[in-house]
């Protein structure tokens, strides 16, 4: 082992593997149905802010549909014209006739995950073993106006009886980023470092340095060996949709995520990544998915963070019911 240190630091993280489906309220999903009780209120957002106008969520699932219909069909030519006056008319916006900044907006259902499925997800609290994920489909929060908005609900799937259905949906979103495509999980567990400006000042300075003399070398020439490896993209901390393990601060430095409640340094549960991989970290790529390109299959949720970032969600290991805390790297 290069590093023998780090084996202190080891921990691991449960990648979700979302891969495109028609999942049931009793399955852990990306943009499927959620186990919500009929009798209990959707979440909706309050929070005074434009939503009056916008693409429709119906048009924005057709949209992707018709061009991964085209794609599939042929990879050089794509959309045909007739396909592409289409998908201009599904890329319009819509604007909602006498719509107010305070009228209640349906948020979106982005993810539900069960206990049971996901090693790493934490108990919730009061015996809860359902974690389920909202958010408004507008940047439009914060003191700045462009921040999001996330509500995180835990349960005790057990005593959920008669099901919402149908379940809101916002009549227009303001980035089709927001509007995730309903997929399947694959969970698998695997083993993850901290990020590497979190360790020991000089253990970091010798992964650098690792990490440099590995760039100078660069590929074998003999065409037999692999590209040469990194701990930031290929040791550490996987890309992706994943629960718990190590939050990456690769665009900024590192601050502390402490519960504004109780104060306690919070834990890392949940990652909603724009891709599953990409150029730099291919090596976390699916065995199954080594030939896939990447530009159109790195993307099975279809959902977009800020510039294709990733959004870490943080919560308080002494009280999950404390409020979560965010941050997009």
């Amino acid at each position: 082992m290069l590093f023998p240190e780090l084996a202190a630091y080891r921990g691991t993280t449960t990648r979700l593997h979302p891969r495109p489906g028609s999942p049931q309220t009793s399955a852990s999903s990306v943009g499927g149905p959620m186990l919500w009780p009929a009798d209990e209120p959707w979440p909706v957002c309050g929070e005074a802010h434009g939503r009056g106008r916008g693409r429709r969520p119906v048009d924005i699932h057709r949209y992707r549909r018709v061009l991964a219909t085209a794609w599939a069909r042929n990879q050089v030519a794509g959309p045909t014209e007739e396909e592409r006056e289409l998908l201009n008319e599904l890329h319009r916006e819509h604007r909602i006739p006498g719509s107010s900044e305070t009228d209640p907006l349906p948020m979106i259902g982005l993810a539900q995950l069960y206990r049971r499925d996901v090693p790493d997800l934490p108990n919730g609290p009061d015996g809860c073993d359902l974690l389920q994920v909202f958010w408004c489909p507008f940047n439009a929060h914060g003191p700045g106006g462009y921040g999001l908005e996330l509500r995180l609900c835990w349960r005790r799937s057990a005593e959920v009886g008669e099901v919402l259905t149908p379940q809101p949906q916002p009549v227009v979103v303001g980035s089709d980023g927001f509007v995730p495509e309903p997929c399947v999980l694959h969970p698998e567990q695997v083993v993850t470092y901290p990020f590497a400006g979190l360790l020991p000042e000089d253990l970091c300075a010798r992964i650098d340095a690792w990490d440099e003399a590995q760039e100078e070398a660069g590929p074998s020439t003999d065409g037999n060996a692999a590209e040469p490896i990194g701990y930031q993209y290929d040791l550490s901390i996987p890309p992706g949709w994943r629960v718990g393990g190590f939050a990456s601060w690769h665009a900024t430095d590192p601050y502390p995520m402490d519960c504004q409640t109780c104060r306690t340094p919070m834990r890392l549960l949940l990652t909603i990544d724009s891709s599953e991989w990409d150029g730099g970290s291919g090596s976390w790529k699916p065995r199954e998915d080594q030939d896939l390109p990447t530009h159109r299959c790195a993307t099975p949720t279809e959902v977009t963070v800020g510039r294709f970032d990733e959004l870490n969600l943080f919560a308080c290991p002494t009280d999950p019911s404390h409020p979560h805390r965010w941050s997009i790297q």
